[in-house]
């Protein structure tokens, strides 16, 4: 790490990544160069290890985006003026400034790829091939090449331990592999900033069914119980794991839906709360959640 006041070097170049700035020359620096392009205002402190690790993940960044964005550094301790001015009482911060005004920003350390949506939000697409490579693992998934699938996430991982779609769809692969342990091991690394994404909360599901379908036993013994007995709920809901662990998403929802018809209440509402889990597992636009959906409604609210 650089000591203040030394700009970062970019790897293998003798151009700074990032310019430091102070303030008597965060005017040029910042607000007449924002003129030109999207300036990032890095407001870091020394003492501050997430200052650090932000830093260095927006320089990476910075240097994908080839030019379309300038980063400027303020030591916050040295030059609390500015920042102070900006409502940042403690480092990391960084803001985006457009034409001379700030017009985004955020508090905290970021993983790299929220820093690159926040860049991209400012300056277009950052053509680094992730994208391209998250769709490649996604159709190798789709098409039952469980390896292909897992090396590609895993590459994107190995530059970016953090990234949401990569770690979710790790964990999806593994599931499909029937590696539960393995999958858990990744899920367990998933930072506490990705809980509300919808890859990971798929992800997080379809791991937990896949534990509940690994022990509820055989499907077709499952079968000739409900037939024995329709009001055999347990036997039921425990089909419709078993018939979601196969792939048979229609079925396992019906199964579902006929335990809401014949007794709403059974397990506290266990069979309508399954449900919502096979959604979040399956995502909002999947064909048997939207199909699932309508019927639930139907059940619900006819």
């Amino acid at each position: 790490m650089v000591d203040s006041g030394q700009a970062f070097q970019a790897a293998g170049q003798g151009e700074p990544v990032a310019k430091e700035t102070t303030t008597t020359s965060f005017a040029a620096d910042v607000i007449t160069a924002s003129a030109r392009l999207p300036v990032l205002v890095d407001f870091w402190s020394a003492a501050s290890l997430p200052s650090r690790q932000l830093s260095a993940a927006l320089e990476k960044v910075v240097q994908a985006a080839d030019g379309k964005v300038k980063l400027v550094r303020m030591d916050i301790d040295q030059h609390p003026q500015i920042a102070s001015r900006l409502g940042v009482r403690s480092a990391p911060a960084v803001f985006a400034f457009q034409r001379g005004q700030p017009v985004d920003g955020f508090m905290g350390a970021l993983p790299e790829s929220q820093i690159k949506g926040f860049v991209e939000r400012l300056v277009g697409p950052l053509d680094d091939g992730t994208e391209e490579a998250l769709a490649e693992a996604e159709a190798a998934l789709a098409g039952g090449d469980v390896a292909s699938a897992a090396a590609i996430f895993s590459a994107i991982l190995e530059q970016d331990p953090e990234h949401l779609a990569a770690l979710a769809g790790l964990v999806r692969v593994l599931v499909v592999a029937s590696d539960l342990e393995g999958a858990r091991d990744v899920a367990a690394q998933i930072p506490t900033f990705g809980d509300k994404d919808a890859g990971i909360i798929a992800a997080r599901a379809a791991l937990d069914l896949a534990e509940q379908a690994s022990a509820v036993g055989d499907d077709a013994d499952l079968r000739r119980r409900v037939e024995a007995d329709p009001d055999d709920h347990q036997a039921r809901f425990d089909l419709a794991l078993a018939l979601n662990a196969k792939g048979l998403r229609d079925e396992a929802a019906d199964a579902l839906l006929a335990i809401i018809k014949r007794d709403r209440t059974w397990n506290d509402d266990g069979a309508r709360k399954q449900l919502l889990q096979f959604f979040d597992a399956w995502s909002l636009m999947d064909p048997a959640t939207l199909s699932a959906r309508r019927k639930l409604s139907t059940l619900l609210f006819s």
